[in-house]
């Protein structure tokens, strides 16, 4: 059982680590999101997946995997955002396409 434990914090630990990096590396992170609910998110997404499989990636593919996830975060309700003005000229562009 304390072996599960200690996966799990070396997977917490990983993952934290790997956000700090790329908020740090992000302007677009650093405005949008926020690091501790993002660590929260995906802690609560490690419990999806065992320990072991998240440590058995590698660096880059952990790192990968994160940063399409902070993407996604840091993207969604981008549309909200805009103004009525703003939302005529996107739907005039989706249009043409």
């Amino acid at each position: 059982m304390q072996e599960v434990v200690r996966e799990r914090d070396i997977a917490i630990a990983r993952i934290s680590k790997i956000v700090d990096n790329l908020i740090q590396g992000n302007s677009l992170y650093q405005e949008r999101l926020d690091k501790s609910e993002i660590i929260q998110h995906l802690v609560n997404l490690l419990d999806k997946f065992s320990p072991e499989f998240i440590n058995a990636l590698s660096n880059g593919e952990l790192t990968d995997r994160i940063d399409r996830i902070l993407v996604i975060e840091a993207v969604s309700g981008t549309l909200n955002d805009l103004t009525a003005e703003q939302i005529e000229m996107f739907d005039a562009a989706v249009k043409r396409r």
